[in-house]
């Protein structure tokens, strides 16, 4: 027992994640300080998601990043436009959860062919889930066209540092080999954990009558991409812990106090509140997956209420409610599935530190330029 807590409070070794973090802030920061200018506030969850396009490829060399960030911008953008759409066409519900599980499912083949770093489709169907929550004020193409924008932007900003060298110097490459053989069945294995527990997290989401069901598949998504199953619980509790202290803060920022903001009174404030938050989420995300989420889930809250404003009462208790069910469908499906990490480790090779955010594993640490 000691040993666990003492795993859940410690710290990955560092990797220059602060080169990391300012690059995935300035990726969102071009675009949504675009959007501020213009008086449209409410689009900054379409640049959010086209933004972290820059969480891709964060320890390798220009070349390969750009190949890596290409491909995770595919997803992203995929996510943003599919939502939406469902958003557009006034298909919530049932309907969410069932295309969120399928792209899950879909999602974490691709992920797992491609290696994709961080793994799995978890910001894919955040993104899906987030846009089908709100309300679209402008045209579907337009949305879309901000996430690649934003997507572009971020792209750019991971391969500015090359302009110093100009040097094509690949230094390895991921193993993106077809899926064939075992690799194949095991591939299979994991998309199907993701659609079983995003597809019940959802579910009951949805029977729960939550206005945002997409956080409860998201949060059930996060213990699946740990290398092990002591990985995914640890994931999955820090998951519902570091929710839990980021409610605070968003609380202190909504709820009525010297500090409240008003989404439309305070939105350059609350613009550069996002930034800093992406900012220190990325700072932390793979040192430590639970003071990450202290971070990350201001970003996510605080950009839903730009895009549609709502009582932030129930805004706070069913992203706690909701995160607690996930996670919980998470775990579970881990232990039932008899996830032991090895099948994980076949499908991409090398581990990071198992207690940091384990949708960071490298294949090897390469120099960062």
């Amino acid at each position: 027992m000691k040993h666990h807590v003492r795993a859940l409070h410690s710290f990955a070794p560092p990797s220059r994640d602060h080169f990391s973090a300012l690059r995935v802030c300035t990726g969102l920061a071009v675009p949504s300080l675009t959007l501020l200018m213009f008086g449209h506030q409410e689009l900054v969850i379409y640049a959010l998601f086209g933004a972290l396009t820059g969480m891709y490829g964060r320890t390798e060399p220009h070349q390969l990043r750009l190949q890596h960030q290409l491909q995770a911008a595919g997803m992203l953008v995929t996510g943003v436009m599919i939502g939406t759409g469902l958003s557009v066409s006034g298909l919530h519900s049932w309907w969410l959860v069932g295309v969120e599980t399928l792209l899950a499912g879909v999602g974490s083949l691709v992920a797992d062919r491609l290696n994709f770093k961080p793994s799995g489709p978890f910001f894919g169907i955040l993104a899906l889930g987030a846009c089908a929550s709100i309300p679209t004020t402008v045209p579907w193409l337009f949305a879309v066209l901000i996430g690649v924008a934003s997507a572009a932007t971020s792209i750019s900003v991971g391969f500015l540092g090359w302009i110093r060298e100009r040097a094509w110097r690949p230094n390895g490459t991921r193993n993106t080999a077809a899926l064939a053989g075992p690799r194949k069945q095991r591939a299979f294995i994991h998309a199907g954990r993701y659609v079983l527990a995003v597809g019940t997290a959802g579910a009951a989401g949805v029977l729960s009558g939550s206005a945002y069901p997409h956080w409860a598949m998201a949060a059930a998504a996060v213990p699946l991409a740990a290398a092990y199953l002591t990985g995914g619980i640890y994931r999955g509790i820090h998951r519902v812990v570091g929710t839990l202290l980021g409610l605070v803060i968003v609380a202190v920022l909504l709820l009525p106090s010297p500090w409240q903001l008003d989404a439309q009174r305070d939105a350059p404030a609350l613009v550069i509140a996002i930034i800093f938050f992406q900012f220190t989420t990325e700072l932390f995300m793979m040192r430590h997956y639970g003071l990450a989420m202290v971070s990350f889930t201001p970003v996510i809250l605080l950009v839903t209420q730009l895009a549609a404003h709502a009582d932030p009462y129930v805004l706070l208790s069913e992203r706690g409610v909701e995160t607690l069910i996930g996670a919980i469908v998470g775990i579970i499906v881990l232990i039932i599935s008899g996830h032991d990490g090895h099948e994980r480790h076949a499908i991409s090779r090398g581990e990071g530190h198992p207690l940091s955010s384990g949708s960071y594993q490298t294949e090897a640490q390469l120099p960062e330029r």
